[in-house]
């Protein structure tokens, strides 16, 4: 069923906002290339940036614990004990989890790393049993090929942990961030042709 016909003001509202975009393409193509200089210098830079968003995740976390305490405090009378002493105990973690992270945060980007590492390891192991299972189905190469990359950046991350959690973390945000703005770069081109 065509959803234009259903909805007459849909189809009017893409194209409005397809033409506001095409009218401004050209802040997306300086975000876009924002994003990849600000991604490539983030490459020469991954120590920096993998404590920098360390110690942004622990304040993130003591923040959320001080409003967390703070909501159970004010709405002690609608909690009953277990739920309260529940939500007290989970704010607390928050905050001292937050403050661990804050004051070490080598540590604490060893211990990320080490975890990204293991969800990498298990992704791999799913998708290459995922590709075997699927194996003469057409492109079940591409998942086998996945579920190596995977495997293969896990056990790279390991063999050289702890050293690894100082410049992983950074390593990916960056190479996000050159992928992002490489997305809106392309994105600002194609809306500039029409």
């Amino acid at each position: 069923m065509n959803t234009t016909t259903e909805h007459p003001d849909a189809e009017s509202l893409l194209k409005q906002k397809l033409e506001l975009a095409r009218q401004h393409w050209g802040w997306l193509l300086a975000m876009g290339l924002l994003f990849v200089v600000l991604g490539i210098v983030g490459l020469g830079m991954t120590v920096s940036l993998t404590l920098t968003s360390i110690i942004f995740l622990g304040a993130f976390m003591l923040v959320g614990g001080v409003f967390q305490l703070g909501y159970a405090i004010k709405d002690r009378h609608r909690m009953g004990g277990k739920e309260m002493a529940f939500s007290i105990l989970l704010s607390l973690l928050y905050i001292i989890a937050g403050i661990w992270v804050i004051n070490s945060p080598a540590m604490a980007s060893a211990l990320t790393t080490a975890m990204v590492a293991g969800l990498l390891a298990a992704l791999g192991v799913i998708r290459t049993m995922a590709a075997f299972d699927k194996r003469p189905a057409k492109g079940w190469g591409w998942l086998l090929i996945s579920g190596i990359s995977s495997l293969l950046l896990a056990v790279l991350i390991f063999m050289e942990w702890p050293v690894s959690g100082l410049w992983v973390i950074g390593m990916f945000i960056a190479i996000e961030m050159i992928f992002h703005g490489w997305a809106y770069t392309v994105i600002a081109l194609a809306l500039r042709k029409h």
